[in-house]
């Protein structure tokens, strides 16, 4: 679940983003939607934990998050929170399989290899598990970044635009991956995004 009430930020204080209040229940999916400049990466950024909101509150499960000291938010989002971000920011150097075990250990979570395996093969990758990341394709590192950011089986899954540099056949793709991901794993979906194709997939809307 995620409540979001009252939300400001400023990087400039003559101009403030403010956010309409929003409800997403537990499971259910949600889109944000607005143009480039609009504040959805920075509303999603604040969701997760990665900015602190200047003013209102961001309930995740039971927990405002705005309340929480960095370490908390850190902790939180490791154990809590799955994000996708435009850039995978995968590291190239290593193979597929140490890129996601890298972040349970970054999260201070435990590693589990079996976890690892039973993720690749639901998306598809078994036989990219140690490939390393420069040689897989596009929509492989793609599919790589969600796996990594349902690894923890978090309750709640935060995507920054994933589909706007994609075809309408990868884009179709890609959004499907993530409504089963979302539904296999009974995690919040909530998208960011100015991709009116995603509309008629998702039906709960939050314009900004």
């Amino acid at each position: 679940m995620i409540n979001v009430q009252h939300l400001t930020y400023a990087y400039d204080p003559e101009k403030p983003l403010r956010f309409p209040d929003f409800r997403v229940n537990a499971g259910s999916q949600c889109l944000l939607l607005g143009e480039s400049g609009s504040g959805k990466t920075t509303l999603l950024h604040l969701i997760g934990g990665l900015l602190r909101a200047q003013h209102g509150s961001i309930q995740i499960d039971e927990t405002d998050i705005t309340l929480l000291s960095e370490s908390g938010r850190d902790k939180f989002r490791g154990k809590h929170l799955g994000f996708i971000f435009q850039k995978n920011h995968l590291i190239s150097a290593l193979s597929v399989k140490k890129n996601l075990l890298l972040a349970p250990f970054l999260s201070g979570v435990k590693q589990n290899e079996q976890r690892v395996s039973e993720v690749l093969q639901a998306l598809g990758l078994s036989e990219k598990a140690d490939a390393s990341i420069h040689k897989l394709s596009q929509g492989q590192a793609q599919r790589v970044a969600i796996a990594r950011a349902v690894l923890n089986r978090p309750s709640v899954i935060l995507a920054d635009e994933p589909t706007s540099a994609l075809d309408d056949k990868n884009c179709e793709r890609v959004i499907n991956l993530l409504l089963d991901v979302a539904r296999h794993n009974q995690s919040t979906l909530l998208i960011a995004t100015h991709d009116q194709r995603l509309k008629s997939k998702i039906s709960q809307h939050v314009a900004l």
